[in-house]
């Protein structure tokens, strides 16, 4: 297993049936963790990518509605 951590600014704040939406994709089969830093508006997702890799991350939010603005460089 190897786990990867990746970062996405979003735009506009998740609503409620967003975030429940986004609390579903913790159920997904190596989706380890979500965090968000509302005041910088970021979402950090760490994931196996023995399993996916970040684009597959990315679709996830989108589908569940939050507005992905750009991907982050993490140091």
């Amino acid at each position: 297993m190897t786990q990867l951590e990746v970062a996405y600014r979003y735009g506009r704040s998740p609503r409620e049936s967003e975030m429940r939406a986004i609390d579903n994709i913790r159920e997904v089969y190596g989706v380890r963790r979500i965090t968000f830093d509302e005041k910088q508006r970021i979402v950090r997702v760490e994931f196996d990518a023995s399993r996916f890799k970040d684009p597959v991350v990315a679709g996830l939010l989108r589908r569940a509605g939050l507005d992905i603005e750009e991907k982050l460089v993490l140091a």
